[in-house]
């Protein structure tokens, strides 16, 4: 079942509604997609937060606007760039029956044989695209670089067959590798100290 997240129009767009919306702890927001024309609306930010937490990054949320329930999905977000808060929210709207098209995280996963050799965990790719229902999206994609060893590389062709739904990605794409451990080079200055005693003693400890 869905998490449910209310929300309400907004007609007016002027930027000081917008600033007290936010003062009072709500988050504009537009919805559009399926069977719903672009409607500004605004939700409560405490109220957000925690069905994001509940449903996931792409989960479906019922959005209740004055009543009215649609299925949607978190499209895309803005934050303040200095305070990190959410300033913007799309929600899209979907048809549970059709597939879309959404961005989801890549989260390694296990112990690396090859970072337990010396070598270094590089993650090339932090996101993919999949194209799933709406209610088959996940949170996130997990790869596993248990087997992973140094010189080795784990492409999208890899992980394909790993899952329920398209990735969109070419086979080609590196998702993950491990790197050799850098060699510390030797520093040298080439000058050898000449043999003998040196010309000026004055200052210096010497034992008989």
């Amino acid at each position: 079942m869905a998490a449910v997240l209310d929300a309400i129009k907004r007609n007016k767009k002027q930027r000081s509604e917008l600033k007290n919306l936010r003062d009072m702890g709500n988050i504009p927001a537009v919805i559009y997609g399926y069977n719903v024309e672009n409607t500004p609306i605004y939700v409560s930010g405490a109220d957000f937060i925690k069905v994001i937490r509940d449903a996931g990054r792409n989960g479906v949320i019922s959005l209740n606007i004055n009543g009215n329930k649609r299925n949607v999905i978190l499209n895309d977000y803005q934050e303040d760039c200095i305070k990190k808060d959410i300033i913007h929210i799309d929600f899209l709207a979907v048809d549970m029956k059709a597939e879309i098209e959404a961005n989801v995280r890549v989260e390694l996963v296990g112990d690396s044989a090859g970072v337990r050799d010396g070598g270094v965990l590089q993650q090339s790719v932090h996101e993919l695209t999949v194209i799933a229902k709406p209610d088959e999206l996940p949170d996130a994609i997990q790869v596993d670089v248990t087997n992973l060893q140094v010189g080795e590389t784990i492409t999208v062709a890899d992980i394909k067959g790993n899952y329920p739904y398209q990735i969109t990605q070419e086979d080609e794409l590196t998702i993950a590798s491990v790197l050799a451990p850098r060699q510390e080079e030797e520093i040298s200055t080439g000058e050898e100290q000449e043999p003998g005693t040196p010309d000026n003693l004055e200052g210096r400890e010497t034992t008989e």
